[in-house]
């Protein structure tokens, strides 16, 4: 009966973000600098209700201010989340959800401002953006986050502030293909193909900010995932980019970053299946007006398609 509730629930949710827009990103908001009950939370506290902490971004507002010779925030972190062991089955039946698995449990403090934010996109809008339509899945990913949202309330702060969009991007996800040459070791040619997007992303000033190997992590666990033969997502960061976006004024868009890139290979393919959430999908769902803001988003969907065509993917 509950299973039935939840899947009616996420129905209702993808019509209405459809129809009469929708909530696109939650913070909490605590009084004061929460810094160290964050750091508590999502270092110690936050695996015991099943959620797994991968590559931590703490103080960017520093390196900033670094490279920079200035910043605006007190605090801005990025740390990639994800509730493996009831996510990662989902998987395989969307294989798309990747672009938000893991996703930012984000932090932030502006300067000026005795308040600390804490938040993340919301589940239903991190679905409506990967295109997932399953109502069973829609419901089973939502349900991960109402535990989540209650340690955060509990350790941050009960305010709740939420970012609304009426209508995403007309195509949200960047999607590709890349043929493949299995040969007798896939480790190989995944191996070599993992040097050299690595290689061509970090000689265009990206960053590679996270990998996460979720094949392994589902071998790890015993968890079943025969429907691929490797997945794994990276996390892309552009420091210049992200500086002109978090630093100047929109620390919350930073919901949103690191760009979570999914590639997956199903079992017996000789294709390699990539996608990303467009940066289009910043301007949308956190409101973004500032013209220089909205142009080096939309230059950064341009040039994140073009490196991927360089590497010999095939746009979808």
């Amino acid at each position: 009966m509950l299973n039935k509730l939840l899947m009616g629930a996420a129905a209702l949710s993808l019509a209405a973000s459809m129809a009469f827009g929708a909530q696109g990103a939650k913070f909490y908001v605590g009084d004061g600098d929460k810094e160290k009950a964050y750091m508590d939370m999502v270092n110690n506290k936050i695996s015991t209700i099943g959620f797994v902490l991968s590559d931590p971004h703490e103080r960017i507002n520093d390196a900033y201010k670094t490279k920079y010779g200035g910043t605006n925030l007190d605090n801005l972190g990025f740390f990639s989340v994800m509730k493996d062991a009831d996510v990662g089955p989902l998987l395989l039946k969307e294989p798309s959800l990747g672009g938000f698995s893991p996703f930012n449990l984000h932090v932030y403090k502006k300067q000026g401002e005795n308040k600390t934010y804490v938040g993340h996109v919301t589940p239903e809008t991190m679905l409506d953006i990967t295109g997932v339509k399953d109502a069973d899945v829609r419901a089973k990913f939502i349900a991960t986050f109402p535990a989540l949202d209650a340690m955060i309330e509990k350790e941050i702060g009960s305010k709740v502030q939420y970012t609304e969009y009426s209508a995403l991007p007309a195509k949200p996800m960047m999607t590709f293909e890349l043929p493949i040459e299995r040969g007798a070791s896939l480790e190989t040619v995944i191996a070599d193909f993992q040097g050299k997007f690595e290689e061509t992303f970090e000689g265009n000033q990206y960053i590679i900010a996270g990998y996460k190997d979720i094949k392994a992590s589902m071998t790890d666990a015993n968890i079943e995932f025969g429907r691929f033969d490797a997945y794994w997502v990276y996390s892309l960061c552009h420091f210049k980019f992200s500086e002109g976006i978090f630093n100047q004024g929109r620390p919350d868009a930073g919901a949103f970053a690191p760009c979570s890139m999914y590639m997956y290979i199903e079992k017996g393919s000789n294709k390699i299946m990539i996608g990303m959430p467009r940066l289009a999908t910043w301007t949308a769902v956190m409101g973004i007006k500032d013209q220089k803001m909205v142009d080096s988003i939309n230059a950064l969907d341009v040039e994140i398609t073009k490196i991927m065509k360089e590497l010999g993917a095939k746009e979808l």
